[in-house]
């Protein structure tokens, strides 16, 4: 049966009262690997299935990767450190060379629970910009389901919405608008009272330890609580700032200009690059 928000509420202040102690001052390093179960669809008619199939083969390589998420009480740093996958995913269709990016490898996210807020580096066709922005607010809600991870019993917590989306493909002059529920299954660690989590999650009395989100899987496989080494929060500050929504707005009119370049008709030696976030 699921516990309503009172009581995530409740348990939230609870933690605070009685892990005042041992919170105060808490710092650590955490790994997490990621895998992805990645669909990728293109029109069967501009190119060849097992085509499409070795770009999803690369696709899905290129999303097993290593990240470190260094966090103190009220702040925290998520950076990839290691790509298994090696370099962008690559196909000829059509005339043209199709070349599909997953992020920005060197990126590198700061959250201050305090503020509520977050500075992510990011980077749009060779530019680079500073997102700074507001957290978005999580409405978890806890299942009652728990299991072990390693040496911690994590509780589970799920988190749902539904988000415009625009999809696009060649041929295509206007991004079409569609409807999307994202759903989120998160593992947190209440033995850990932190509010920390992989990429821009958080909000949970509890590390996440684990995060389903839309075929993304990130996994903590090694964790390091108050290291002997300082932990060391940096905050992004090399880029032009702009806010979430300004960035957005930037990377849907570099999408169409795209589009109205190739409309569906790649001439011979064209390339075609596409960025996908994760």
């Amino acid at each position: 049966m699921k516990k309503n928000l009172f009581l995530l509420a409740f348990i939230c202040s609870f933690m605070g009262i009685v892990s005042t102690a041992t919170a105060q001052g808490l710092t650590g390093r955490v790994n997490y690997k990621t895998s992805a179960a990645f669909k990728f669809s293109m029109d069967s008619t501009k190119m060849a299935p097992e085509v499409i199939a070795d770009l999803q083969k690369q696709l899905k390589k290129q999303m097993e990767r290593e990240y470190t998420l260094s966090f103190t009480q009220a702040e925290s740093n998520w950076k990839q450190i290691e790509s298994l996958g090696g370099g962008p995913a690559t196909a000829a269709a059509g005339g043209a060379q199709i070349v599909i990016q997953t992020g920005n490898e060197d990126r590198l996210l700061y959250k201050n629970i305090g503020s509520q807020s977050y500075v992510e580096e990011q980077d749009l066709m060779g530019k680079p910009f500073l997102v700074e922005d507001s957290l978005r607010i999580y409405d978890w809600e806890l299942t009652g389901n728990s299991k072990k991870i390693g040496d911690y019993e994590v509780q589970e917590a799920k988190y749902s919405r539904i988000v415009d989306s625009k999809r696009f493909s060649m041929g295509m002059e206007e991004m079409e608008m569609t409807k999307d529920t994202i759903n989120v299954t998160a593992w947190f660690a209440p033995q850990i009272p932190v509010s920390h989590g992989p990429a821009d999650f958080w909000g949970l009395p509890g590390l996440i330890l684990e995060l389903q989100n839309e075929g993304m899987t990130y996994i903590a496989d090694r964790i390091v609580l108050n290291p002997s080494e300082a932990v060391e929060i940096e905050v992004p500050n090399k880029g032009q700032k702009i806010s979430s929504e300004e960035y957005r707005a930037l990377a849907d009119e570099k999408m169409k200009d795209m589009m109205k370049r190739y409309n569906g008709k790649p001439g011979e030696g064209n390339r075609m690059e596409i960025r996908i976030s994760n």
